[in-house]
């Protein structure tokens, strides 16, 4: 009798001890938020910008050095080298400018986007606490969830608040 009490007062210990636990598949939370799209899109649309500039910068230079060619053959050696290591060093300064303005627009485009997973990370720990959940876990590639119940996942609803918040 004494057992049977203790084991019915530990059985509800532990039941109002249960913890409430959900998942978030961070893949597709990620691919449908639309903060996350536009920013994308802006950096798509300034790289492509880049690539244009030095697609006609390259054009530009690949002319210059054909009118040298050109040129060289009516010049003296000693003249035509000259040329050439100008027109050399130019050519590297023009490839080491692209390259700087490509790594700047690639480390403001990862800014941003560290900036906006710290605000996901908010949101969901925020969206845990008001809906009272004692853990929210990481699902889909790389997460740490190998399976979750539909009932548990998380995602639509935290996507709907994160979409909503990015509209206003």
């Amino acid at each position: 009798m004494k057992k049977g009490i203790i084991a019915l007062a530990a059985l509800a210990v532990v039941a109002c001890q249960q913890q409430k636990i959900g998942f978030v598949d961070n893949v597709k939370l990620m691919d449908k938020y639309q903060e996350k799209i536009d920013i994308e899109s802006k950096y798509q649309q300034k790289s492509d910008v880049l690539g244009k500039k030095r697609d006609s910068i390259s054009q530009a230079f690949q002319q210059e050095a054909q009118a040298f060619q050109q040129q060289a053959k009516s010049m003296s050696q000693q003249k035509a080298q000259e040329q050439y290591g100008s027109l050399q060093q130019k050519g590297q300064m023009i490839g080491q400018q692209l390259q700087q303005e490509e790594q700047q627009l690639q480390q403001a485009g990862q800014t941003e986007m560290d900036s906006l997973i710290t605000k996901v990370k908010k949101q969901i720990s925020a969206f845990g606490k008001e809906n009272g959940y004692t853990y929210i876990l990481s699902g889909g590639t790389g997460g740490s969830v190998l399976y979750g119940a539909e009932s548990k996942d998380l995602t639509e609803d935290i996507l709907k608040i994160l979409n909503e918040s990015y509209k206003k």
